[in-house]
């Protein structure tokens, strides 16, 4: 048995702004994928991502029982393929923010959700947002507190536009200009990042009045900005407000960037030769990067692994 792909996600803009109010743009990014198999795979891996399934499937009965009214699954079969080695077979790096554990679970909702709200039909504000609802609550299983968009961007795979928490919407990105020089790239930092610990260094700074002061004035404002720009195809402001967003990042966020990136993230703001951002929570994974010109990017990054997600 072989289940359909789901894709990969990169949060362009709205990391950590979201969890309060800000607006963010996410889009499928079809490089790496998942899907749920069943052979005779005994391999170190699918025997792992079994394990983590089983755990889940507790976890989902319990769901079950408390919210009935939200979502119901196909318990028995899903506990029947558990239990006779179903895994998730996946090319998607854990620990880079490009939504592994949403690939999952919009896979599992595909699957074994009963009544569930498919693709094809009309998909209006209400019916986005009982789905993010849903993948809010399953995801949460995997690091603390989700908010439900990896797995509503990898289930749904189009870009999705938040202009808040409660206002979510699919959208159309401007196409890509295949022989343009510009790009949004992600870096490889070789370093594994967690979750959970980045959000609770968040939550912990927002005690601070002074950061959550600077949070809207500078972060969220230069944030919403950059969603606009990118929509509307305003490559010129765009970079503008990206550079902004680059400066307040290393200025506020600091713990969120490795350390031994906090010197190349400065000079690019420095050169604008590329601009860095946190890719999903930071602390490793993937670093997202805009620039003008990918060539001279490449040159300033020669030592790093870049990927082209996107170009201009």
């Amino acid at each position: 048995m072989k289940g359909p792909l789901f894709y990969s996600k990169i949060l362009l803009f709205g990391e950590y702004g979201i969890i309060q109010d800000s607006k963010g743009l996410s889009i499928p990014y079809n490089f790496y994928n998942g899907a749920l198999k069943k052979d005779e795979n005994h391999s170190e891996s699918a025997i792992k991502s079994n394990e983590s399934l089983k755990k889940f499937v507790v976890y989902l009965e319990q769901l079950q029982a408390e919210q009935s009214e939200l979502v119901t699954f196909n318990l028995e079969a899903l506990q029947q393929d558990a239990n006779s080695g179903m895994y998730f077979d996946s090319s998607i790096p854990q620990g880079y923010g490009v939504g592994s554990s949403g690939a999952l679970v919009a896979a599992i909702y595909d699957k074994y959700a009963n009544d569930k709200i498919t693709v094809l039909e009309n998909l209006t504000r209400e019916k986005l947002l009982q789905l993010k609802t849903i993948f809010s609550q399953m995801e949460s299983f995997f690091h603390g507190k989700s908010s439900g968009l990896d797995p509503l961007n990898s289930y749904l795979s189009l870009p999705i536009l938040i202009n808040s928490k409660d206002n979510i919407e699919a959208t159309g990105i401007p196409s890509q200009k295949s022989d343009g020089k510009g790009a949004v790239f992600l870096l490889d930092s070789g370093i594994v990042g967690e979750t959970a610990p980045m959000v609770g260094i968040f939550m912990d700074k927002m005690k601070q009045e002074g950061f959550r002061t600077m949070l809207k004035n500078q972060f969220i404002k230069h944030t919403d900005a950059c969603v606009d720009d990118f929509l509307k195809g305003d490559i010129k402001s765009l970079f503008r407000n990206t550079k902004q967003l680059s400066r307040v990042v290393l200025n506020h966020f600091a713990p969120m960037i490795p350390k031994q990136f906090h010197a190349i993230w400065k000079a690019g703001i420095d050169t604008n030769a590329y601009y860095l951002k946190l890719c999903g929570s930071g602390g490793g994974g993937y670093i997202l990067g805009f620039t003008e010109d990918f060539q001279a990017a490449k040159k300033a990054l020669t030592d790093y692994k870049l990927e082209v997600v996107y170009n201009f």
